[in-house]
């Protein structure tokens, strides 16, 4: 194997504690005991968490694990049962919805659906997330799983698959009056989050301030005012009642890098706001999403095989930076002289080993770009004999 070295120069970081890579070889490496000190963050608020949607990539926490009733957060695992449902071709957007008598009831945040009414998915969908509206998650998850209590289990065993810590449902909306073992956390809000805006409906309809339904009759305003008021604000789900206190989830995206902020417990809907708004301002103002794309490096040679070369390319490589702490990424390439047949597509052949300040920070796979078969004798004879007569 030979060994080139690059020397990449890059606004860097002081790492954060843990990075996900985009490499099937090493995932979720930690960078030793480099941190950014976060003293300047002033969160009156029960419990906070912020990452970097690509990578998850946590950039603060503040009692991530507390369990706590969140309100209408809980829509997060709601829609995002809905969007996969959909993905799933379980539901259509285009599909009509039939209002049954329970999800008319729903009190709080509602759009007024009323019994026998019919609604588009879609519709019903752009209701929960902007208005937040009960009546409509509720009509949602009987159109899903036949009843909100089928739903409900399934939002448990999704939960269960994220590997969700403390968090618990009882049913759709977040209401709490009368739940006993309804809750979550800061962290698996957030991660929640990460997995639901991966839906482009969601974010086309989490990122609106306003819409309408019923042909434009009945309007429809987003719960989280950061939408109208923070720039490259894009979610995502605003939630309070007297238990949970005031509590949210807000993404936002700016230069190609996706942030989640989770709120929970702030004492008023003001503060909540400024608590997620300065979350924000934190990670847009430190940190910058650093990314090495998948490419071509270089033709191979190789060895008894029905073609002398072969492409090799890259993995890619991802990862979230310290602004303000200017550095040197080091990228060691590990590469064979050369190939021997047969060689498949897609096969690693290789490795990048990423380093700072001599650390190990991660590495990717090279593998090879086309299929080269191992030569057979009679072929090879041929090969031979043509040489000779054209005199090579």
């Amino acid at each position: 194997m030979r060994k080139i070295s690059i020397l990449i120069l890059c606004i860097i970081t002081v790492l954060v504690p843990t990075l996900t890579l985009s490499s099937s070889a090493e995932e979720n490496v930690s960078a030793s005991q480099l941190t950014l000190d976060k003293d300047g963050l002033n969160l009156e608020v029960k419990s906070a968490y912020l990452l970097e949607a690509k990578t998850g990539t946590v950039l603060y926490s503040q009692n991530p694990l507390e369990a706590s009733s969140v309100a209408s957060v809980t829509k997060i695992m709601t829609l995002l049962l809905v969007a996969e449902a959909l993905s799933d071709g379980i539901i259509n957007l285009e599909q009509e919805v039939y209002i049954s008598d329970y999800a008319a009831s729903m009190g709080g945040s509602q759009v007024f659906l009323e019994e026998g009414e019919k609604m588009s998915v879609e519709e019903l969908i752009k209701c929960t997330v902007i208005a937040s509206a009960n009546d409509a998650a509720v009509a949602l998850a009987e159109q899903v799983s036949g009843s909100e209590s089928a739903f409900v289990k399934k939002m448990n065993a999704r939960a269960e698959e994220l590997g969700l810590k403390n968090t618990a449902f009882e049913n759709t909306t977040g209401l709490d009056d009368t739940t006993v073992n309804h809750y979550s956390c800061a962290e698996d809000v957030a991660i929640m989050s990460r997995e639901l805006i991966k839906h482009d409906i969601i974010l086309k309809y989490s990122s609106m301030w306003q819409d309408t339904i019923r042909n434009g009759e009945f309007t429809l305003t987003n719960t989280n005012r950061l939408v109208r008021y923070y720039e490259g604000c894009n979610g995502l789900k605003t939630g309070s009642t007297d238990k949970a206190g005031y509590c949210v989830s807000t993404t936002a995206k700016r230069g190609g890098m996706q942030l989640v902020a989770v709120i929970i417990g702030a004492p008023t809907r003001d503060e909540r706001n400024a608590a997620a708004r300065e979350l924000l301002d934190y990670g847009f103002a430190n940190f910058s999403l650093k990314e090495f794309p998948s490419e071509f490096i270089e033709n191979v040679p190789v060895w008894g095989g029905t073609s002398d070369l072969a492409p090799i390319y890259s993995g890619g490589f991802e990862i979230v930076i310290n602004k303000e702490n200017a550095t040197k990424i080091e990228a060691e390439y590990e590469i064979p002289d050369h190939l021997t047949a047969p060689v498949s597509d897609g096969e690693t052949v290789g490795k990048i080993i990423f380093t700072l300040n001599g650390q190990k920070i991660g590495e990717c796979d090279i593998y090879c770009g086309s299929d080269v078969a191992k030569i057979g004798f009679f072929e090879l004879f041929y090969r031979m004999l043509m040489r000779i007569v054209s005199g090579v």
